[in-house]
């Protein structure tokens, strides 16, 4: 009965978001206080009933218990536990629960982190969050059951994806669906402004916390999403801007203009407008990503398959949610910007909105790349495939600029900057920037080119002006700097050793398809790749034929590299396994293609200078939004005449 009891727990949880959405709403326009402190406690409990659904196919996958179909589907018994409870959000209806216990654990932290704000403001939040649950919730019910059963229950199921049997899949999906998710909570934020009419520097002070944590989020999914591919594919790559992959990304690149546009309004008291804007955005953005994934309108490893009639309802709800946002804006925002005086260029708050610009026509441009291939099929005009060359010759030249105005920034005033004060801050960290990006490369790999040579200055240069402005800030003080201040500097310091590693390792990467036999030896990117064979391994759900490779430089072994080819029994699926060396400086990267005669076989080498530079630069930026996520005037009690938001509200809406 445990599965019954999972999917009555889904119904509560249904009956409780839509308590959530619908009573605070009515005591708002009512100014009924009774009506908004339901909010709360409904929060809570459609948290503790998603919870116990989510354990309740936990627990059927543990115990192999085949009757339910979605467990049938995604697991057998002889899959390691590990990769059982893994299963629970491999395909499209876990993943959803997944997605919905996470936004319920959203609301419940809302409920309790913000008991200091006016309690209609915090209703309201936690009501448009009750919204969009009920949404998913109705969704997965109707269509989506993950407690379906199926009768008679058959003796062994399928197998979970291979794909997907990977450490990394145990924590990118979660870590993504939080980033996805906690956007809901900047969104909220947003119409909740626009509702009450209140967008000042305690609102940017409230939505600002809860912003910079979705952003760490997300891009600690992303960059595992990435390191995952690296590793599970045997490709030797780390994006290939795959469409699943540009559904994550678009909404990070709107979520960081968000965070900088945050601090904009915070400080400054404009771009009100603008701010409210990308916080819808960035939330539309990731519902679109959701529909992109799971309406089977693309191919691609990481969509789920999935029949039309949701792909139908996901749309549906995406236009009603981006539709009814973004009326309420064009009537609701214009007043927000009245007598907004004018910004200087020379200023942080200049920069920032270049900055913003940049990154929005950047999310524009992979959006548009993205899209137009299924927006082309739709329109009868054939298969049009929109791969690396045009996201190379799109997106890279918006980030050279968008680079520069990290490390300029970092240096600016507020308001207005003199030009002398300019070059007298910056002149030291660009020629240490040039010399850096000079010897880094000839220093590190023997060689050098202007585009290599031209992504380290540029990487260099962020890194450095980053460290200048923390240096500029405690010479001659003895006062601790703010944790905000500690995160946005290693946060940029993560940008510039991203693109470091970008540009190295697409400057002097290499690969080979060679063809080896026992015994025989490759010398390759200055290293002697030896195979001495091929020997068989049998796993808990596979088989395995493993190659055995020496590897030499200048005459010393250096590393054992086993590459693997697994089939998986019960998917008859034949899956590639890497054998990596990796290195601050440089991976060699062995994966086996297919057996050919005389015992021989098709290896594909691969060199990749600095990669792992990649997923440190994600790893650095990611810390660095912790750290000023924990800065504690994020989470200082705020001293707030209740009454008074009161009143001023319930004239709003009476106007």
């Amino acid at each position: 009965m445990i599965p019954e009891l999972g999917h009555l727990a889904l119904v509560l949880a249904l009956c409780l978001a839509l308590v959530q959405a619908i009573l605070p709403v009515y005591g708002f326009v009512r100014s009924r206080p009774d009506y908004l402190g339901v909010a709360a406690p409904a929060a809570v409990g459609q948290f503790v009933m998603l919870g116990l659904s989510f354990c309740a196919l936990a627990y059927a996958f543990y115990t192999n218990d085949f009757s339910v179909a979605y467990v049938a589907e995604n697991s057998n018994t002889q899959l390691p536990w590990f990769y059982r409870i893994a299963a629970v959000w491999g395909a499209h209806e876990g993943s959803l629960l997944l997605w919905m216990m996470l936004l319920s654990t959203w609301s419940v932290a809302v409920a309790f982190a913000s008991r200091s704000l006016p309690r209609d403001v915090s209703s309201c939040v936690l009501a448009v969050m009750g919204s969009i649950s009920s949404g998913f919730l109705i969704f997965t019910l109707f269509t989506s059951n993950p407690f379906a059963r199926v009768f008679p229950a058959p003796a062994q199921g399928r197998d979970l994806n291979p794909l997907l049997q990977d450490p990394g899949m145990v924590f990118h999906p979660p870590m993504l669906y939080m980033g996805y998710v906690g956007f809901c909570v900047a969104f909220a934020f947003a119409i909740t402004a626009l509702i009450t009419g209140r967008v000042d520097s305690a609102w940017t002070r409230w939505t600002r916390p809860w912003t910079l944590a979705a952003w760490m989020f997300l891009t600690t999914g992303i960059t595992l999403g990435s390191w995952w591919a690296y590793n599970e594919l045997g490709w030797g790559g780390w994006w290939f801007w795959d469409p699943v992959e540009n559904a994550s990304f678009m909404p990070w690149l709107v979520g960081t203009a968000l965070i900088h546009s945050l601090a904009v309004t915070e400080k400054r008291g404009i771009f009100k407008s603008w701010t409210v804007l990308l916080a819808i955005t960035a939330f539309s953005l990731c519902l679109l990503g959701t529909f992109l994934v799971r309406s089977g309108v693309l191919i691609s490893v990481h969509a789920f398959v999935t029949n039309p009639t949701r792909g139908i309802y996901i749309l549906s709800f995406f236009g009603v949610v981006v539709g009814s946002s973004l009326v309420l804006y064009a009537v609701r925002a214009p007043r927000f910007e009245a007598g907004t005086e004018p910004v200087e260029v020379l200023s942080r708050e200049g920069l920032l909105l270049l900055n913003n610009i940049f990154l929005v026509v950047a999310a524009a441009a992979v959006l548009i790349g993205t899209l137009y291939p299924i927006l082309a099929a739709g329109l009868g005009l054939g298969r049009i495939s929109v791969g690396p060359p045009y996201f190379d010759k799109v997106f890279v030249p918006l980030t050279a600029p968008l680079v520069v105005l990290v490390g300029m920034a970092s240096v600016m005033a507020w308001k207005r900057t003199r030009p002398q004060t300019l070059r007298s801050r910056l002149w030291l960290p660009l020629l240490l920037a040039v010399i850096v990006g000079v010897l880094l490369p000839w220093l590190t790999l023997g060689t050098w080119g202007v585009a290599a040579v031209a992504g380290c200055v540029l990487g260099s240069w962020a890194i450095l002006s980053a460290l200048e402005d923390v240096v500029r800030r405690v010479r001659g003080s003895r006062l601790m700097l703010s944790r905000q201040i500690m995160g946005q500097t290693l946060a940029h310091v993560g940008v510039g050793v991203f693109v470091i590693g970008v540009s190295l390792v697409s400057a002097f990467g290499g690969e080979r398809d060679v063809r080896m036999a026992p015994g025989q030896s490759v010398v390759f990117a200055g290293y002697n790749f030896v195979f001495h064979g091929v020997r068989k391994q049998k796993g808990p759900n596979y088989t395995a034929q493993i190659g055995e490779f020496t590897v030499a430089h200048n005459g010393h072994v250096i590393s054992q590299l086993h590459p693997a080819k697994r089939h998986y029994v019960e998917s008859d699926a034949l899956m590639t396994e890497s054998g990596i060396d990796d290195g601050v400086f440089r991976d060699l990267y062995l994966s086996l293609g297919e057996p050919l005669a005389d015992k021989a076989w098709s290896v594909r080498i691969y060199y990749r200078p600095f990669v792992r530079w990649i997923w440190a630069g994600g790893f650095l930026a990611a810390l660095g939004g912790l750290l000023a996520l924990s800065d504690k005037r994020y989470w200082r009690r705020q001293k707030v005449r209740r009454s008074a938001v009161v009143r001023a509200s319930t004239r709003t809406v009476d106007a």
